[in-house]
């Protein structure tokens, strides 16, 4: 796939997401949740923002499942495999991130939030390295698979938006989900990545890279695996806080059933 190719497919994405977020997002919202529009402007910003967030983590996530079970090219060469179909996903994943930052900046007010931009400069510094020299492509469609935990932290802040009970089913059947989902694809997946990459460290595949890929590689992902760490600490303190109300409230149950 050539540079006019990958472009055209990240302007492409560019386009759609700003799209969904200024247009589709919000007429959908109407439809199918009429509380949409009680919303203050501020709320509705961050509302279609989190939308078009899971559409794109749907999209590259189940992209990128799909080329990690399938795809024979970056399985032979997992350092060089040249992959028509992560150079897609990977310029999908652009699109949206340089989306996502232009309305972060503009409405900064609202959804501005440092360790995003951070996130986001870091991924598409790293992005923009794969593509640009052709090489770690699989590694880059690897790290997209976190992306599968994101519809269940946004689904987490509409049940919270909309003022869903925290001890509501859905409620907390999603913040299982999210917590699972959360640990599977971005930290469980950590000692095996780095396993991979001490273990192609020095040979001639890797060597070949060059050292601004080499540094590239190793800076991008502990910055982005520190952030998810952090979020995973969060979101257990989360869980364990909301798991134990969950049981005082069954404790506060069962005493009052004994009084009665």
């Amino acid at each position: 796939m050539d540079a006019i190719s990958i472009i055209s497919i990240l302007l492409t994405s560019f386009v759609i997401f700003q799209l969904l977020f200024h247009f589709v997002s919000s007429w959908f919202s109407e439809k199918i949740s009429p509380s949409f529009n009680n919303l203050s402007f501020e709320k509705k910003i961050e509302w279609n923002s989190r939308v078009v967030s899971t559409c794109h983590s749907l999209v590259v996530g189940i992209f990128s499942l799909y080329i990690c079970l399938f795809d024979e090219v970056t399985k032979a060469d997992p350092l060089w495999g040249d992959s028509s179909l992560v150079k897609v996903n990977i310029s999908i994943s652009l699109g949206y991130l340089i989306s996502d930052l232009l309305l972060i900046f503009y409405y900064w007010r609202v959804i501005g939030d440092k360790m995003f931009v951070i996130h986001h400069c870091t991924a598409l510094y790293g992005y923009y390295m794969l593509l640009a020299f052709g090489a770690l492509e699989s590694i880059g469609n690897f790290r997209l698979l976190a992306e599968l935990s994101s519809p269940f932290v946004n689904q987490r802040w509409f049940f919270e938006t909309l003022k869903y009970p925290k001890f509501s089913k859905v409620n907390v059947i999603n913040g299982i989900l999210m917590t699972v989902a959360f640990f599977l694809v971005r930290i469980a997946v950590i000692p095996p990545f780095y396993y991979f990459m001490y273990s192609v460290y020095g040979t001639e595949a890797y060597n070949r890279i060059g050292i601004l890929i080499q540094s590239s590689w190793a800076v991008t992902c502990i910055v982005l695996d520190i952030m998810n760490i952090y979020w995973m600490i969060k979101i257990t303190k989360g869980c364990i806080k909301v798991i134990s109300l969950i049981r005082q409230e069954k404790a506060r149950h069962l005493q009052n059933g004994k009084v009665d």
